[in-house]
C-alpha cells in the first residue's frame, strides 16, 4: 500500500512538472482593477480546439471580456501558449483558474482584493538596499554613541511606531536580488531573480514577459498623483527601475531609461547619466543615438547635474518636475563625499547628499494637489557590503536615517497626512561580533586577527564624537567595530578601513569566469588570506534569505505588524491610498 502511494505521488509530481504554467502564478494577490497580463504556457504543441481555460468555471472570455490569443509555436519551438494582455478583475474574491490542453490540466487560485477608502495623502517608501540589523546597530553606535551598555539616542528608523518582519523570497528562489524584491513592493506580485514588473516566462526576449502594473502607473492612472524616484545609485539600477520597468533583465539599462521616459515620474534623481546620453557623447554608454536628456528637457524636465543646480531648480518654482543626474555611474557615498574624497568625488565634486535630494523632492512633489508617492533608496549600503566595505556601508546607513528624519519632520509639520515606510529589499549575512583593537600608528607585531575582541574583550568602540549629521570625522580609530560577512570569495582581510578608495576584494582569476583575491591588499600590515565559502565564479559577498525589518508611521501604518510577505508591502501602500476602493473606477 505504501509503495503504491509512493508511485502515485511520483507520477503526480511528474505530470505536474510537465503541465502548463499559468501567469499570474498560484496564490497571487491581485488588487481590484489593477492591470496584468494573463498567460498559459503549454509544455508541447497544443491543438487550439482542445484548449479550455476557465475562471471560476466560466470560459476565460467571460471573466476577462475578451479571448486570449493562441500562439501555436512560441519562439518557433514545439510549444504553444495563450496570451491576453492588459486585463483586470474588478470583483474581489477567490478565483480558480483552470487550463487544459486535452492532456494536462493545471489549476491555480488567485485572491482579488479591494481596499477601504483613502487614508493617506502621500506615501514615502525608503529602501535601504541590503540594510541588515548589523548596519542599523553600527549606525546607532557611531551616530549616537554608547556608554555602560546604553546608546545615547535612537535612530529615526528605531523610533517609528510600527514594526514588522518581511520575508523576501522570489518566485524562483529563497534568495532574492534587488530587482524581484523591489518589484514585489511596487506591484504586489512575486517575480524571479533579475526580473521586475513581469512574470519571467520561457521566451527568449526579456521584454515580452507577462506584465503586472506598477505603483507608478496605478497612482497616476487612478488618482492623478505625482511620483518621485530618488537614489544614490544609477537611476537605471534595479531598485529605482522597479518603480517603472517591465523586464526580466535588470541589466537592460538602455531600455529601462526608455521606460522611465514612458512612465514619466515627475521627479527622477540619481546617478547613471551615461545611459541617458547618445552613443558617441563623452561618457555615454548607450548603444543607440537617442538623447534622453534632450527628450526629458523637451517634456518639461529641468536638468540638475550638481547640488548647486539642484537647489536652484527647487527655488525656481515651476511644474514640480526634475531630472537630476549627478554622476555617469553610481554616486559616491557619505564617507567619501564628506571626508575621504575617494571614489569619483574628484570627478564629480558637487554631488548632493541624499538628504538634499529628499528635501528637493518633497518641495517639488508637494505642489501636486492630488498627493504623491516618493521612493527613496540609499543604494550603496548594499554595494559596499557586497565588497566587504563595512565602514562605507554604515555611513550610508546614517545618511539614510538622516533622510528618514527629514521626511518624518516634514510630515509632522503637515499634520501627519503621509505614510512613511522604511525597509530593506533584502538582507546581507553580516554580523557585528565585537571590536578590533588596532593602533593605526604602529605595525602590528601579531596578526590583527588576534586583536579581534569578543565578549568582555570587545568593550566599546572609541570613534570621535559625531558631527551634527551623526558622522564621526574619521574611522581610523584604535577600537573599531568588527563587522564580518558569513559569505565571501577568497580575499585578503586587513581588519582596517579602506581610506583611499572603496574596497575591491577580488580581481579576475587566471581561469576564465573565476575570481581570486586582490593582491593589492596582500602587503598591508597584518593582512591574511581568507579562503571564501562561495563558488569561484562570484567576486563578492552575497545576499541572505532572512526576514528583514519594516518600520512604519503615519496613516495606514497599522497594517505594519507581525510577519508579512514582501508582496504585502504593496498592499499596505494600496490600502493607505485607497487604490482598490469600490467606487474608484
Amino acid at each position: 500500500m505504501r509503495s503504491l502511494f509512493a508511485v502515485a505521488s511520483i507520477l503526480t509530481a511528474v505530470i505536474q512538472a510537465e503541465a502548463q504554467i499559468i501567469y499570474p502564478i498560484d496564490r497571487a494577490e491581485i488588487l481590484s482593477g489593477a492591470r496584468f497580463d494573463f498567460k498559459v504556457e503549454f509544455p508541447q504543441l497544443a491543438a487550439a480546439d482542445r484548449i479550455k481555460v476557465t475562471v471560476n468555471g466560466a470560459d476565460h472570455t467571460t471573466a476577462f471580456g475578451k479571448a486570449a490569443a493562441f500562439i501555436e509555436r512560441e519562439d518557433g519551438k514545439d510549444q504553444s501558449a495563450l496570451l491576453l494582455r492588459d486585463v483586470t478583475l474588478a470583483k474581489p474574491g477567490s478565483y480558480k483558474v483552470s487550463a487544459t490542453d486535452g492532456v494536462y490540466t493545471r489549476e491555480v487560485t488567485w485572491n482579488v482584493y479591494e481596499t477601504g477608502a483613502r487614508q493617506a495623502r502621500n506615501v514615502i517608501l525608503f529602501v535601504g538596499d541590503g540594510l541588515s540589523p548589523a548596519h542599523r546597530v553600527a549606525a546607532r553606535l557611531l551616530s549616537k554613541g554608547i556608554a555602560e551598555g546604553k546608546a545615547f539616542g535612537k535612530l529615526a528608523i528605531d523610533d517609528m511606531p510600527r514594526t514588522a518582519l518581511v520575508s523576501t523570497a522570489g518566485s524562483d528562489s529563497i534568495i532574492t536580488d534587488s530587482a524581484n524584491s523591489m518589484s514585489a513592493y511596487t506591484t504586489g506580485h512575486k517575480s524571479a531573480v533579475n526580473a521586475m514588473g513581469v512574470y519571467a516566462d520561457r521566451t527568449e526576449s526579456p521584454f515580452d514577459d507577462p506584465k503586472v502594473e506598477t505603483i507608478t502607473s496605478l497612482v497616476k492612472r487612478r488618482l492623478g498623483m505625482a511620483v518621485g524616484v530618488v537614489t544614490n545609485t544609477e537611476i537605471e539600477d534595479a531598485t529605482p527601475a522597479a518603480m517603472v520597468a517591465h523586464t526580466r533583465r535588470r541589466a537592460a539599462y538602455d531600455q529601462i531609461v526608455e521606460q522611465f521616459y514612458q512612465a514619466r515620474p515627475e521627479v527622477i534623481m540619481g546617478g547613471g547619466s551615461a545611459y541617458f546620453m547618445p552613443l558617441g557623447a563623452p561618457g555615454a554608454r548607450r548603444q543607440d543615438s537617442i538623447d534622453y536628456v534632450a527628450k526629458f528637457r523637451d517634456a518639461g524636465y529641468p536638468l540638475a547635474t550638481t547640488a548647486a543646480e539642484l537647489n536652484a531648480i527647487a527655488g525656481a518654482g515651476g511644474e514640480g518636475k526634475l531630472l537630476g543626474l549627478f554622476s555617469t555611474g553610481n554616486m559616491d557615498g557619505a564617507l567619501d563625499r564628506k571626508f575621504l574624497k575617494g571614489g569619483n568625488v574628484l570627478k564629480f565634486p558637487d554631488q548632493p547628499d541624499l538628504t538634499d535630494q529628499v528635501r528637493v523632492a518633497l518641495n517639488l512633489l508637494s505642489r501636486r494637489p492630488e498627493g504623491f508617492v516618493l521612493m527613496v533608496e540609499s543604494g550603496l549600503i548594499d554595494k559596499y557590503t557586497h565588497s566587504l566595505d563595512m565602514e562605507r556601508a554604515v555611513y550610508d546607513t546614517i545618511m539614510l536615517d538622516n533622510a528618514v528624519k527629514l521626511a518624518r519632520d516634514w510630515a509632522a509639520a503637515r499634520g501627519d497626512d503621509t505614510l512613511i515606510l522604511v525597509l530593506p529589499d533584502h538582507g546581507h549575512p553580516i554580523s557585528l561580533i565585537g571590536t578590533i583593537d588596532d593602533d593605526m600608528t604602529q605595525v602590528p607585531k601579531a596578526p590583527l586577527r588576534e586583536r579581534v575582541g569578543v565578549y568582555d574583550k570587545a568593550g566599546f568602540p572609541n570613534y570621535p564624537a559625531p558631527d551634527r549629521d551623526g558622522y564621526p570625522p574619521h574611522v581610523d580609530v584604535s577600537r573599531r567595530l568588527a563587522i564580518f560577512s558569513a559569505s565571501s570569495p577568497d580575499y585578503y582581510e586587513t581588519f582596517r578601513p579602506k581610506l583611499d578608495n572603496p574596497n575591491d576584494p577580488t580581481v579576475t582569476g587566471s581561469t576564465p569566469g573565476t575570481y581570486e583575491a586582490n593582491e593589492r591588499y596582500r602587503a598591508m600590515p597584518g593582512a591574511m588570506l581568507r579562503l571564501g565559502n562561495l563558488p569561484k565564479y562570484l567576486n563578492a559577498s552575497v545576499h541572505s534569505g532572512e526576514d528583514v525589518i519594516l518600520t512604519g508611521a503615519g496613516p495606514g501604518s497599522e497594517r505594519v505588524r507581525g510577519q508579512i510577505d514582501n508582496t504585502e508591502v504593496f498592499r499596505i501602500i494600496a490600502e493607505a491610498l485607497g487604490l482598490g476602493y469600490p467606487s474608484r473606477d
